[in-house]
């Protein structure tokens, strides 16, 4: 046997053998992923810049007449701090014994988030071809994340490099429009290089782009964040925990939750309920009722086993529910989901199925958009030990129990749902790109939040708190994208959860200093939730970011400053008008509404006359006004230069 190697010899080896390593072994200095060639920095202030490398190593950081050296942290992150870079000039950016990035620009940079409305791409346009054939400018740059929804924490640092790409016909059409536009006319504008970061995913809530920290502030989501955490370690016991918390809500929040919960019993008599084959959401169904139908309606099914398939049965599966299900088996809550698409597969408690007849009843909820049990109906069976499929019937029972405006509170979120759960695409979408430094923020999402405005009220401004945090940045500006006219187009004045929701970013934005609006009111499409026309939301998006990120004097959509009584009339008096307000096509202004302390509320006589409005003959008994009051309004009010007046809802002072 050799002798052991004393200590002293044994560090000498092992210090020649590192020495002997190659280089390509040891963790040389590299930049955060989100810089790359093309990349644009911000022009005329101290930039961020960060990266990793061995800890406690120093790394030397080059770029124009700068050079830094900085040492690494314990985790081995490096970060430094460039003084105000010359706009316009172009730079390469390296590290010693490192990557070189080259034809970096400093000009205004723009993160630009969202949902599907920030992710439609400039190829789906209005005039779109034209738009990218003349695309080309080497001073407007983007550069686009990928989906990624992380729901452990947030993310060091990207998992992959994405490319910054140059305006060109060949690259154009695969950029954010709203964000493109944007940039374009600010170029145009300022004559400054643009760059983009494009940060969004089709479908996703407000609360998935909030970090959990920023959550945790507003003391509404604890309960969903102790679930979140147990999630991690034990998967069955916070789905179980959810479960029984979404029941708990449904009993305190369902009218008639009492009666209702008798529609999960297999002593309930559902003879009388009508029958459909659920394929497809229920707006597809061709019934008038659940056209634009968003709100509560529950299934029940009937299957008939042998004593030996009941006995064996080990789950169920009952397809895709969106957007939410609360699903019981004969009487029992087996699970609960939030997914627009995902396919409900619930684990059976042994015993709870019989031999003959069970029941499977699922309460649905729809927040916005299609709803109910959707797809193939071979989807939806009983799945015994051995895995046969036992099919359910493809025929389902369904009442409406209450429409979204019914329910007394917000349905919570799933905490660890991708599209709409606590944080996940804060962790993997903001997180690694912070803190880079931004000239602003687009914003356009809200669409996967109407079915909760109260909610939203508290998850905005959140979101501005808690982004200006992760970006070092306490006043950054955020433009935010008001909703866009979609849905069912009203004859009489009616609650709207989209309207209530347009109010919530109408005063959130007002309540700050460094927010402004842009108001897309009159381009949606009532029967399509993505407007192809974003260039008008991308030039109204850029002229906010000009009063609040440039410090123009820019007249945006007229909104109210206040209204009185005189005489039997109200005036309503608005800012920005330009000079006066306008109306096309006729001389009253269509979609005014007064209402009364009960919200009872009429349409109203109103006349435009220089910058007010005015209300013929209000009722003595209005408490408030309010103005394009409804899912998918008409409206023909205008400014002198051609912007729509806000949607809004206002008191009467007494």
């Amino acid at each position: 046997m050799n002798a052991p190697i004393k200590a002293p010899l044994k560090a000498l080896m092992l210090s020649l053998t590192a020495l002997a390593l190659p280089l390509s072994l040891q963790a040389a200095p590299r930049f955060a992923q989100i810089f790359g060639d093309n990349a644009v920095l911000q022009r005329d202030t101290p930039v961020t810049i960060w990266g990793f490398a061995e800890a406690g190593e120093p790394v030397t950081l080059s770029i124009g007449t700068q050079t830094l050296t900085i040492t690494t942290d314990a985790t081995g992150r490096w970060e430094a701090t460039l003084t105000p870079l010359a706009t316009g000039t172009t730079y390469t950016l390296s590290l010693k014994n490192g990557p070189t990035l080259k034809n970096i620009v400093a000009g205004d940079v723009f993160l630009c988030s969202g949902q599907s409305n920030m992710e439609f791409q400039t190829r789906y346009t209005t005039n779109a071809r034209n738009e990218i054939r003349d695309s080309a400018n080497d001073h407007i740059r983007f550069v686009t994340l990928n989906r990624d929804a992380r729901a452990g924490g947030p993310l060091r640092d990207l998992d992959y490099k994405p490319d910054w790409n140059i305006a060109s016909p060949d690259t154009t059409g695969e950029s954010s429009a709203v964000c493109y536009f944007m940039s374009k006319a600010l170029h145009a504008k300022t004559g400054v290089p643009v760059g983009m970061i494009h940060s969004s995913w089709g479908g996703t809530a407000a609360q998935a782009w909030i970090s959990q920290d920023g959550l945790r502030q507003t003391g509404d989501y604890a309960p969903s964040l102790e679930i979140l955490s147990l999630y991690a370690t034990d998967p069955k016991g916070a789905e179980a925990r959810w479960r029984d918390l979404t029941v708990n809500w449904w009993e305190k929040n369902e009218p008639d939750a009492a009666v209702k919960r008798t529609w999960a019993s297999t002593r309930f008599d559902d003879s009388d309920w009508a029958r459909v084959t659920p394929t497809r959401q229920w707006e597809h169904w061709g019934i008038p009722e659940f056209a634009f139908f968003d709100g509560v309606v529950w299934f029940r099914n009937h299957v008939t086993l042998t004593k030996a398939q009941a006995d064996n049965a080990v789950a169920i599966e009952i397809g895709a529910v969106d957007d939410a299900d609360t699903t019981y088996v004969n009487g029992t809550p087996i699970g609960a989901t939030q997914s627009w698409n995902k396919s409900r597969l619930y684990d059976l408690p042994k015993g709870l199925l019989k031999s003959g007849n069970n029941i499977i009843a699922v309460r649905a909820f729809d927040g916005a958009g299609g709803g109910g049990l959707w797809g193939p109906t071979d989807a939806r069976a009983v799945i015994l030990k051995d895995g046969t499929r036992v099919p359910l019937p493809a025929e389902w029972r369904y009442k409406v129990s209450t429409p979204l405006t019914g329910l007394k509170a917000t349905l919570p979120t799933m905490p660890w749902l991708d599209t709409s759960g606590l944080s996940p695409l804060y962790n993997g979408m903001i997180a690694p790109v912070a803190p880079y430094t931004l000239k602003g923020v687009a914003w356009y999402q809200g669409e996967s939040n109407v079915y909760s405005p109260t909610e939203y009220a508290t998850l905005l401004p959140t979101l501005f708190a808690d982004w200006r945090k992760a970006f070092r940045q306490p006043d950054l500006p955020f433009a935010v994208v008001h909703l866009a006219n979609f849905g069912p187009v009203a004859t009489e004045p009616v609650t709207s959860g989209w309207a209530e929701l347009r109010e919530v970013q109408r005063r959130t934005v007002n309540a700050d200093k460094n927010a402004v609006l842009a108001v897309s009111i009159d381009f949606g499409d009532r029967v399509d939730i993505h407007p192809s026309q974003k260039k008008v939301v991308g030039d109204r998006l850029a002229l906010g970011l000009r009063r609040i990120a440039y410090g123009e004097t820019v007249a945006l959509s007229p909104e109210p400053t206040g209204v009185k009584r005189s005489g039997s009339d109200l005036v309503i008096s608005f800012n920005d008008t330009q000079g006066s307000l306008k109306t096309y096509s006729a001389v009253v202004a269509i979609g005014f509404e007064t209402c009364n302390a009960q919200n009872a509320c009429t349409y109203a006589d109103a006349r435009a006359e220089g910058d007010t409005i005015i209300l013929k003959n209000a009722p003595v008994d209005a408490v408030k006004v309010r103005y394009a009051w409804a899912d998918s309004p008409y409206i023909n009010l205008y400014s002198a230069g051609d912007l729509p007046v806000t949607p809004f809802e206002i008191d009467i002072p007494k």
